[in-house]
């Protein structure tokens, strides 16, 4: 279970998507007080933590954490718009994991809290492995994809767009991200790549393909679907 401490709605919303998205088990609250009761209830594997909170900050929050040893270990990462080195090294002396700058972007986040939890030792959440949507799912432990349970032969590249499709559900993907991402360079005049290489997955991935949604003179959405 993966707490998610933010009073901004919109953000602490599309935060729990895309973790249940990318297969984690997630809850949001928008203070200390009700982060605490939720604490009471079920003890968290993680959690992502914002500075600027009403009636208690951040940083008190955090600090009550580790000095109750039932949570003295839990991983903390801090997300949160004060991205000065001053913050950052007070976040992280005050006992947080790790820190990220908003804003951030998805799978930025599931990177970072993958990370922090493999250290920690959470081998359960930080191998899960399994991203799902509809009848998709894709298995990144075994690098393969499934489409209601029949396996599909991808190549490593539309493996990976998928991958960062899932892993950013309704989503606008640029062409430059995408290929950034995905062949790790800029996009320097090769949209072409990436449209052939979306054609062939949209293909290959049969009705499902349908999900993939072109967004005129910008990119490609995946849409979530239940």
């Amino acid at each position: 279970m993966i707490y998610c401490v933010e009073d901004d709605s919109a953000i602490r919303e599309l935060i729990i998507y895309t973790l249940n998205a990318a297969g984690y088990t997630a809850r949001g609250f928008d203070s200390g007080e009700e982060f605490f009761e939720g604490c009471r209830g079920e003890s968290p594997d993680l959690v992502l933590l914002d500075l600027m909170l009403p009636c208690e900050d951040g940083i008190s929050i955090l600090k009550k954490l580790r000095h109750d040893e039932r949570t003295a270990d839990l991983p903390v990462i801090i997300a949160s718009a004060k991205g000065s080195e001053y913050d950052k090294v007070t976040g992280l002396d005050s006992g947080a994991d790790d820190y990220l700058v908003k804003p951030f972007g998805m799978m930025e986040m599931i990177s970072h809290i993958k990370a922090v939890l493999r250290r920690c030792g959470s081998r359960q959440y930080a191998d899960t492995g399994i991203l799902r949507t509809a009848g998709l799912a894709i298995d990144t432990a075994s690098h393969t994809v499934t489409a209601d349970g029949k396996e599909l032969r991808l190549t490593l590249k539309e493996y990976e767009l998928l991958k960062c499709f899932m892993e950013n559900p309704d989503t606008v993907m640029t062409r430059d991200k995408l290929f950034g991402i995905v062949w790790g360079s800029d996009l320097a005049g090769e949209t072409r790549t990436v449209d052939v290489h979306i054609g062939t997955l949209r293909t290959k991935l049969g009705g499902y393909g349908s999900m993939i949604h072109t967004v005129r003179g910008v990119g490609y959405r995946m849409e979530r679907r239940k």
